[in-house]
């Protein structure tokens, strides 16, 4: 393995390096993640040279710009993070960016939102654009706009033969489908291209009311969904901070004017007084400010579902020990046709169960009783998975089988090592 430092011009880091045991950690700090290098590229050319390396010497290699879809499967390999794969090119005209691997979603909101454009941003800011997109992607705006995985038009990768190369539709359809949400299996993507959309308003926030209001809350909830249109989403999340009162929010985002938002949301305003509302105009760039999820890495267990119904028996008990339960509303372009390994999203609610592992055992029992008593369909976004899921949790036999055929095609010596491997 010491030979790996003459064959990259990026940072290499061994077991015993200053650094290592940082460096290999993932930002969901729940998750133990044994490597046996940690290598920063220096750009895309570095990345091909790793793989050239990885495949002569019989090693795999694990790509993380960041981590946060970690799960721990990687033991003996070469972890990859893509954090200088920083490349931004922002294209109004053509509403089109050009992403490299290591770009947060915020950034892409930034670069876009003084054009009037959006791109596909989901809760978090420093997510990554080309991990959300990998494993499909559920965005704000998703209704409006399908899955982020719809979204990307070309992919930069370096192939299992360490070959840099340009997928898209039209090169190469079987890879360009396993790409847009099958996983990192298939290869490394070093830079992806992605379809902006118009966003020149955007109306949003979160509500927030103490939780003995969660029963009248869920229904104004449902009778918003029940009408929305496309434009709108909204997310009804179940709140218990450790040392706090249960409490209940809604989290909304329109592209659109305030007046039709609030007319669209009016419902809400028929409810008791809230504790907070910070709805109001905003740029594309802020979104991350409406759920204010943690931006440093952090540890959590989590758990995704889809539902076929929304009913009382999200209410029937404390969510404690968990910290939230919430509820996404999908529907829209969700559903309609998608080329992409998961397909549409036919279940009109997506689920998310998320706790804090000082008791990790307590929290995934609670995890597990609360979405065996709701009507989930079985299966899950890829996105969504936990990292005691595989791959077989979020598709379908058939598709599974395809994806199979394409890693075998395409990553014939097993250089790639997916968060969530297309075989055990």
């Amino acid at each position: 393995m010491n030979t790996l430092r003459s064959a990259v011009r990026g940072q290499v880091l061994l077991p015993g390096d200053p650094g290592f045991d940082t460096a290999r950690r993932p930002w969901n700090l729940a998750i133990e993640q044994p490597v046996a290098a940690v290598v920063e590229a220096a750009d895309a050319d570095d990345v091909a040279a790793l793989v050239r390396y990885a495949r002569s010497a019989g090693l795999t290699i694990a790509t993380q710009p960041s981590g946060h879809g970690a799960t721990g499967r990687t033991e003996g390999a070469i972890l990859l993070r893509t954090g200088r794969l920083d490349t931004l090119e922002i294209d109004p005209i053509a509403r089109r960016a050009r992403v490299g691997a290591g770009v947060p979603s915020g950034r892409v909101q930034a670069a876009a939102a003084p054009h009037g454009l959006t791109g596909l941003p989901g809760s978090s800011p420093v997510v990554s654009v080309t991990g959300v997109a990998l494993g499909g992607g559920l965005s704000w705006f998703g209704r409006a706009h399908g899955w982020v995985a719809d979204n990307v038009t070309a992919f930069d990768i370096v192939d299992g033969e360490g070959r840099p190369r340009r997928v898209t539709a039209g090169t190469d359809p079987d890879l360009f489908w396993a790409l847009r949400g099958g996983g990192g299996d298939f290869a490394i993507v070093t830079a992806l291209e992605l379809t902006l959309h118009p966003a020149p308003r955007l109306f949003g926030g979160r509500v927030l009311w103490t939780g003995d209001h969660a029963p009248a809350v869920l229904d104004a909830y449902r009778r918003i969904t029940a009408t929305a249109p496309e434009e709108l989403t909204v997310w009804l999340d179940l709140l218990h901070f450790p040392g706090a009162d249960p409490m209940v929010a809604v989290d909304a985002t329109h592209l659109g004017g305030e007046t039709e938002a609030r007319d669209l949301l009016a419902p809400l305003d028929r409810l008791p007084a809230p504790l907070s509302d910070g709805r109001r105009m905003m740029e594309v760039s802020e979104l991350g400010g409406i759920t204010a999820e943690p931006t440093d890495p952090s540890a959590g267990l989590s758990r995704g579902e889809l539902l076929t119904v929304l009913d009382d028996s999200l209410l029937a008990e404390p969510i404690a020990p968990l910290l939230s339960v919430q509820v996404r509303h999908l529907e829209g372009a969700f559903a309609r046709p998608s080329d992409s390994p998961h397909g549409p999203l036919t279940e009109p609610y997506a689920l998310y169960l998320f706790g804090i592992p000082a008791d990790p055992g307590a929290v995934t029992a609670k995890q597990k009783a609360l979405a065996g008593a709701l009507p989930v369909s079985g299966r899950k976004p890829l996105t969504f998975l936990n990292a005691d899921e595989t791959a077989a949790d979020a598709f379908t036999p058939a598709v599974l089988d395809r994806l199979r055929g394409i890693k075998d095609r395409h990553d014939p010596h097993g250089v790639f090592r997916g968060n969530f491997p297309v075989r055990p």
